[in-house]
């Protein structure tokens, strides 16, 4: 077989995208289900992922980044885009992962992981209502995502994650 697809590489697609279809965030933080939903919960839980390889001391694989990417343009086919709205897309979310990566982490008084409210309020505006209940609840989960992958091996962290519950 001369195209044969990396099994880490269709792993870490298939657990992000499974992460984002959790119906948590859609029954308990009330969440619109909707493709771009989906994609920004994937890059919440993929920033994570990469900060904690960073964190432990290591690179996260270019490859997988790669894959993610392909098969989100893949996805984007599928739903009937063209050339020049895929490309355009694919440019912005490019964008939008990289700035989730670089400020989803904020620094508690402690010095310990905290998400950072404001970009979790910019992407999902739907958290900026009055009471802000459904954005701690938000918030509460990434952290305890987090603390549930760093104490995972970092060669199998990808594949685990999946067993996560909140």
């Amino acid at each position: 077989m001369i195209f044969k697809k990396k099994e880490h590489t269709v792993n870490l697609y298939n657990i992000l995208l499974s992460l984002s279809r959790n119906k948590f965030f859609y029954e308990n933080v009330k969440l619109p289900d909707t493709f771009e939903t989906r994609i920004l919960l994937m890059f919440f839980h993929f920033s994570l992922m990469m900060i904690i390889f960073k964190k432990k001391g290591h690179k996260l694989d270019q490859g997988l980044y790669d894959f993610l990417f392909h098969s989100i343009e893949n996805d984007l086919r599928e739903l009937g885009y063209g050339d020049v709205t895929v490309n355009k897309k694919m440019k912005d979310l490019n964008k939008i992962l990289y700035d989730i990566l670089l400020k989803i982490e904020e620094k508690d008084s402690e010095g310990l992981f905290k998400i950072n409210t404001n970009l979790v309020s910019r992407y999902f505006k739907e958290l900026n209502d009055d009471k802000r209940e459904n954005l701690v609840i938000f918030n509460t989960y990434f952290f305890k995502f987090f603390d549930f992958c760093f104490d995972l091996p970092l060669k199998n962290m990808i594949q685990k994650s999946i067993n996560f519950k909140y």
